[in-house]
């Protein structure tokens, strides 16, 4: 077959509507991905998270020195900054925030201060705590 009749022919552009853009003419098959949830599935088992570190006694005794001097102070709100833990929903191990707010109140059968902000964070999960002066 010979294509000379046509070869230098202008490429045919539609009169009655434009042309889709790349992104879009990209998109439209996307739905036919080979594996679905495969870069999903890749990138949570690459999300690192922390592991719980045991404060060991003496942590533990430095803790609940600064938590009877927090509950001491209790009346007056004080400011504290908190680090806790918080397990991680999909994998082992989880993350360490830290926090800055005004202490509400504790609650004795829940084991938990709430905060002003509406927090609430179980004492089980502090590693420490600063109370601002």
């Amino acid at each position: 077959m010979n294509y000379d009749d046509i070869i230098h022919l202008p490429h045919y552009e539609p009169k009655h509507h434009s042309r889709m853009p790349m992104a879009d003419r990209a998109a439209q098959f996307a739905p036919f991905a080979a594996v679905a949830g495969h870069y999903a599935a890749i990138s949570e088992e690459a999300r690192i998270t922390d592991s719980w570190t045991d404060l060991g006694d003496f942590g533990k005794e430095v803790l609940d020195r600064k938590m009877e001097q927090l509950l001491s102070r209790l009346s007056e709100q004080p400011t504290v900054t908190l680090e806790y833990f918080i397990p991680d929903s999909h994998k082992a191990g989880g993350s360490y925030q830290t926090v800055t707010s005004r202490v509400k109140r504790f609650d004795e059968y829940e084991r938990t201060l709430e905060l002003t902000d509406g927090r609430k964070i179980a004492i089980d999960t502090i590693s420490d705590i600063n109370i601002a002066e």
